[in-house]
């Protein structure tokens, strides 16, 4: 598979001692000590995110049933 390059806008805000990083576009985020750690922990989860998944077998689909009130 061919890789590419993407840019992505991310958000960094103080929460007590740690530095919290989320990408606007995904529902990814990361921290660090300090925000610069806090963007290269958030780069790496993105690139975790994108790989393609290696479990030896997929994992079983789970069905579940929600109340849910009819409009």
């Amino acid at each position: 598979m061919e890789e590419m390059e993407r840019e992505f806008s991310a958000v960094v805000i103080q929460d007590g001692e740690w530095y919290v990083a989320q990408c606007l576009e995904l529902d990814v985020a990361s921290q660090g000590r300090d925000e610069d750690q806090a963007l290269a922990n958030l780069t790496e989860a993105l690139e975790l995110h994108f790989l393609e998944p290696t479990a030896a077998a997929p994992p079983p689909v789970k069905k579940l049933r929600v109340r849910v009130r009819a409009a």
